[in-house]
């Protein structure tokens, strides 16, 4: 008889809206009222020394060099080989915000790959 195939439960995928949810939700966020707001970008090029300038900074220094697409796509990579609901979670929180901030090819695939994880066998128990 076939392993089953690696499908999260009713509770499970739950959490895993609520961490698609909030990660993109995050990245709106950060996006739309951070980035690409001027007064925002001006205040903290001057030297604003808030939480807000920090987050601004990481995130632009992360997605100017494809970080959360490629974080999304070798860990996808790797729930591909050996599937796990806390691949899952990281890879989804990962590539909803490289889909909001300008990582769209490499977090688009890591999507895919997500997708086609779920066509996996689960893991034997050990």
């Amino acid at each position: 008889m076939p392993r089953p195939l690696f499908l999260p439960t009713a509770r499970q995928a739950n959490w895993l809206l609520i961490v698609g949810f909030l990660s993109v939700g995050y990245a709106l966020y950060l996006r739309y009222a951070v980035i690409d707001v001027p007064a925002v970008s001006l205040a903290c090029q001057a030297g604003l020394d808030t939480w807000l300038c920090f987050s601004r900074k990481i995130a632009t220094a992360l997605f100017q060099h494809y970080v959360f697409g490629a974080v999304a796509l070798g860990i996808a990579a790797l729930n591909l080989l050996r599937p796990s609901i806390v691949l899952v979670a990281v890879a989804l929180a990962a590539a909803g915000l490289g889909v909001v901030l300008h990582n769209v090819v490499l977090s688009t695939f890591a999507i895919a790959l997500l997708i086609v994880s779920l066509a996996r066998p689960a893991p034997a128990p050990e």
